[in-house]
């Protein structure tokens, strides 16, 4: 109890409310090295005056200028806290409404604000905010991550009008940020092309990122995002702030830089085809918006995020994970219990933990003999299971290995029994023709009835086979021709159907807590915080592709820590075995590849990665990364994950261009080692039949040297990719 109190009188001193002057009010919001500084004015106007490095005296907060202002500010408010419509301002709102009394117009003054410690160390900031005109309420919700350097920032809605309220627009958030020149990095791309980066300097104007696809809302570009101050971004140099919007469907990011040339920055749900009714007395919480501000670059704003998601966000963030084999590329659809009994020998052999039945075991009346058919109908098809789901659980724990099945729940095929009988339980306009997206439509997941569906789904097959270890949760399909049939207010529908997806994983995190399900939507179609709060892990890309794959979970890791990061080991690409399986250590491997074709020195090979990884995994998942060397400057991708103790580092390069000569022709230098002190430097994976290049015995390094001068991996055509274990020699 007294380190509870002292405790608290330390939070409250880091969210210390000043006094500028008479009149002004200052919520200071503030992390170990970062403060957010909201000024409220005798008007009780609120606005965002700093988003920076914390002050080390805590009353100069009050002293700083209006945030960046560089000429006349016509209204007063471009750097409002939550900027609303229809009133006096000029620029693009965070909130936009329509009361109950057809008067489109909102203000937003400031009532009180509370700040509390959460149980898991956080300082939760909430400020509350009232129309003095209309029984309308925003409360702003900061939560401070001390130790993480992340906040996350949320706003809910609420009003007591005599009819219901339409939302047009409702922002998780409202930033403000002076600087000199801005530098957006976003990503973009389409499947098996995922996360191709793109830096652009923000000019006066706004730029939009967004999405209108539904479901697998990421197919094009995630909601995450760089922006670097004044200068382009760097990975261990300049200022930083990266942000990603924890929401499954329909997104908004916009980036606004005002007549005074600040940046706004206002991420949230996509108004486009979504204007929302609440009805009196119902509150609207919008998603999170996860942010860190760095003066250490792009690493460390990754690092933070990677610190967060462990700790806070992502199931057993801090504990183990499961290797597995999956059958997919070995059968296809093409399978039956036989064919099945000895790929679990299979994976017992390789040395994995577990095996993963992919698509094609369920379709009675319409077998899942191809992806056209059956999906809805949950059953064990019985010509090729024709002892269910049981026995193979068993046979595959006979085996030496656990089992694992694939689900694509919020999905239907217009050819499957759960079509036939429920077709009004499918999104799709009642007088425009279907139209698929790979052979499928989406389930109405705004239906109360069909979330009990899904969950069931899930629930029956976990009762009915409670050894079952992992679930591969997919979703292909996006919405086309959108409509309910059971849903009063169609414009509700994008945003209910992501609140109905997440009132199922509730349900399902709460019976099964500890049950690792991947996050699959044909490759990266749905990574976001808001889906990774029920998922222990994602899937990248369906493109495996050795060399690919360096590109793509190169800039996943921006915002994705390792653990979570799902890299299997196939038969895609033209590179050595040694090669994949060296990509996928960067993050949790899998294989899907068929065992029996390996040759016995592939096969040695891979046995004794899964016994080098199960030994160095810890620091992988767990470790700080420092991306040394970028695939798109050099001809070697390289990086690195440092323990906490800084007594180990696993380092990984590999080629990534093939022109004459393209190599390692020069020490990279290490980042986040202990310059004081000593470490050998050892190869790890090598190739049975070959040696190391590195001399073990001789390779003893101080952490200055290695950080001062570097080492070269030697990479180049004949080492294309390189595995080093540096280690602190005691």
């Amino acid at each position: 109890m007294k380190l509870f109190f002292s405790t608290f009188f330390v939070f409250l001193l880091l969210t210390l409310t000043t006094k500028a002057a008479p009149g002004d009010t200052h919520i200071v919001i503030q992390t170990r090295q970062t403060a957010l500084v909201i000024r409220v004015d005798k008007e009780q106007t609120p606005t965002m005056v700093h988003l920076g490095i914390r002050l080390k005296n805590g009353t100069e907060y009050g002293a700083i200028p209006g945030n960046g202002k560089r000429g006349e500010d016509y209204t007063g408010i471009y750097n409002s806290v939550y900027t609303p419509a229809g009133g006096r301002n000029l620029l693009e709102p965070a909130i936009q409404v329509t009361h109950a009394d057809g008067n489109a117009s909102l203000d937003l003054k400031y009532v009180r604000h509370e700040t509390s410690p959460e149980a898991n160390g956080a300082i939760l900031t909430k400020v509350y905010l009232k129309d003095p005109q209309y029984p309308f309420d925003v409360t702003l919700y900061y939560k401070a991550y001390q130790n993480e350097d992340v906040i996350e920032q949320w706003s809910t809605i609420r009003h007591t009008e005599k009819k219901a309220v339409t939302l047009h627009k409702y922002a998780s958030a409202n930033l403000y940020i002076p600087a000199q020149n801005y530098y957006l990095t976003h990503f973009h791309g389409d499947w098996a092309s995922e996360m191709n980066p793109s830096e652009t300097m923000l000019t006066e104007g706004i730029k939009v990122l967004d999405s209108k696809l539904g479901t697998r809302a990421d197919l094009f570009q995630p909601p995450s995002f760089l922006v670097a101050l004044n200068q382009p971004a760097e990975e261990e140099q300049g200022e930083v702030i990266a942000g990603t919007l924890a929401w499954s469907g329909n997104y908004q990011l916009a980036f606004e830089v005002d007549p005074l040339h600040n940046l706004r920055i206002i991420p949230g749900i996509n108004p486009y085809a979504s204007a929302y009714t609440l009805a009196p007395d119902t509150e609207f919480t919008t998603p999170a918006f996860i942010y860190t501000y760095s003066t250490t670059g792009k690493g460390g704003a990754s690092r933070s995020l990677h610190r967060w998601a462990r700790k806070y966000r992502i199931p057993q963030g801090q504990g183990n994970r499961l290797t597995l084999l999956n059958n997919w590329e070995a059968t296809y659809f093409d399978f039956n219990e036989e064919k099945l009994s000895a790929l679990f020998k299979d994976a017992d052999k390789l040395g994995v933990d577990l095996f993963l039945l992919d698509d094609g075991w369920f379709g009675r009346k319409y077998p899942r003999n191809n992806d056209h058919t059956s999906l809805g109908d949950w059953q064990e098809n019985p010509k090729k299971l024709p002892h269910g789901l049981g026995y193979l659980v068993k046979d595959a724990e006979s085996a030496g290995v656990k089992f694992g099945i694939w689900l694509e729940p919020e999905m239907v095929s217009p050819k499957s029994e759960l079509y036939e009988k429920h077709p009004d339980w499918v999104i799709k306009q009642p007088n425009r023709a279907e139209y698929y997206f790979r052979n499928q439509l989406v389930l109405d997941l705004t239906n109360p009835k069909v979330q009990a569906f899904v969950y069931d789904v899930v629930d029956e097959l976990m009762t009915k086979n409670p050894t079952v270890s992992y679930i591969k949760w997919d979703c292909n399909a996006v919405i086309y021709n959108a409509y309910s049939a059971t849903l009063a207010d169609q414009s509700n529908l994008y945003v209910n159907y992501v609140q109905g997806l997440y009132k199922v994983l509730d349900r399902l995190r709460t019976k099964y807590p500890t049950l690792p399900m991947m996050l699959c939507s044909g490759g990266g179609g749905r990574v976001d915080y808001g889906a990774l709060k029920y998922f222990t892990e994602y899937w990248p890309s369906d493109n495996t592709d050795g060399l690919e794959r360096v590109f793509i979970q190169w800039n996943y890791s921006y915002f994705f820590p390792s653990i979570a990061t799902c890299n299997h080991v196939t038969d895609w690409g033209k590179q050595s075995i040694k090669f994949r399986t060296d990509v996928a250590m960067m993050g949790k491997i899998g294989y899907d590849i068929v065992v029996s074709k390996l040759s016995e020195p592939e096969l040695q090979f891979s046995q004794e990665a899964l016994k080098t990884y199960d030994r160095i995994k810890t620091t992988i998942w767990q470790g700080d990364l420092y991306r040394l060397a970028s695939p798109y400057t050099n001809d070697v991708a390289s990086l690195a994950y440092v323990n906490d103790a800084k007594d180990e580092a696993i380092w990984f390069s590999y080629l990534v261009k093939n022109r004459y000569k393209a190599g390692s022709v020069a020490p990279i230098k290490l980042q986040g080692l202990n310059p004081d002190k000593r470490y050998k430097v050892q190869e790890l994976n090598v190739y049975p039949g070959t040696r190391s290049a590195i001399n073990a015995d001789s390779s003893v390094y101080s952490g200055n040297y290695l950080m001062t001068i570097g080492f070269n991996p030697q990479v180049s055509a004949r080492r294309e990719s390189v595995v080093l274990d540096v280690t602190e020699v005691k």
